[in-house]
């Protein structure tokens, strides 16, 4: 069976408080995008797990995939699997996709094997495998809070806009991130902006990171100013980074950042 685990992006992102836990409270909107990886799952003699594509950090057997696999596995005895993942979203990135790579494992294996598990179900799977995971069991916009695994609706319509995302070969750490960042109460209902034409958010939408992260690699503020430049209604980095992404009320317009990597595609 094959699926497509797709990117998100972050529309505002607030660091509201350090928990107790090591972890941190925030406030984000989640918003899916169409830039995705290739994963197969198929019954097999023996577990196995191989990735093409963009190469993955770390051991094999610390894989998101695998650890899906396992928490499955244990509570419902599924036979073994082959796990073939063909890594196209970056690593290191902001767009959650190890995250998306979890998640959509446990939904091919609800499918496969006919679990019948819930989305909720799903849901309480996904949270121990990483913050953003549970976001792409249902896999679309929600305002986010807690450690961005606590979900509720939002009001937000971005149909027929268009979207670029670059990814400056530049992997930023969460930890790294995380170290210029002084928690503080985000603006109240600042999602209420987000129900304003969108040329009025660059004024009241930030990510908090950027604080954090633009003074210390330049070009990704240069990046976020081209965007305006080439007529982006707003922009703005992705999560902790390094993707920044513009939205424009028209198409994109063609031969930007030639020399980096970028995906672009309909909201």
């Amino acid at each position: 069976m094959v699926a497509f685990p797709n990117a998100k992006i972050n529309l505002g992102l607030y660091i509201t408080e350090k928990r107790s836990d090591g972890y941190h409270n925030l406030e984000s909107v989640f918003v899916p995008v169409g830039w995705s990886d290739v994963l197969e799952i198929l019954p097999a003699s023996e577990t196995s797990f191989r990735s093409t594509g963009l190469p993955i950090p770390g051991e094999t057997s610390t894989n998101l995939c695998l650890r899906a696999y396992e928490q499955l596995r244990k509570d419902f005895d599924l036979p073994p699997v082959r796990i073939h993942l063909h890594k196209v979203v970056p690593i290191g990135a902001g767009l959650g996709g190890g995250s998306s790579d979890a998640a959509f494992t446990l939904k091919v294996l609800n499918t496969l094997f006919d679990l019948k598990l819930s989305t909720e179900a799903l849901e309480a799977y996904a949270r121990p495998l990483g913050s953003d995971c549970a976001f792409f069991i249902r896999n679309e916009a929600k305002f986010c809070v807690g450690k961005g695994d606590e979900f509720s609706e939002i009001m937000l319509n971005l149909a027929g806009k268009s979207i670029l995302l670059v990814y400056p070969d530049l992997h930023s750490s969460t930890a790294e991130a995380y170290a210029g960042i002084r928690p503080r109460p985000a603006q109240a209902q600042w999602t209420q902006v987000l129900q304003q034409p969108l040329h009025t958010w660059q004024a009241s939408i930030t990510n908090d990171f950027e604080q954090s992260l633009f003074p210390k690699y330049p070009q990704l503020a240069q990046i976020k100013r081209q965007l305006y430049e080439a007529g982006a209604a707003y922009a703005s980095m992705s999560g902790s980074g390094s993707t920044v992404y513009g939205i424009f009320e028209g198409e994109v317009p063609e031969a930007l950042f030639p020399q980096l990597t970028t995906w672009q595609g309909k909201l």
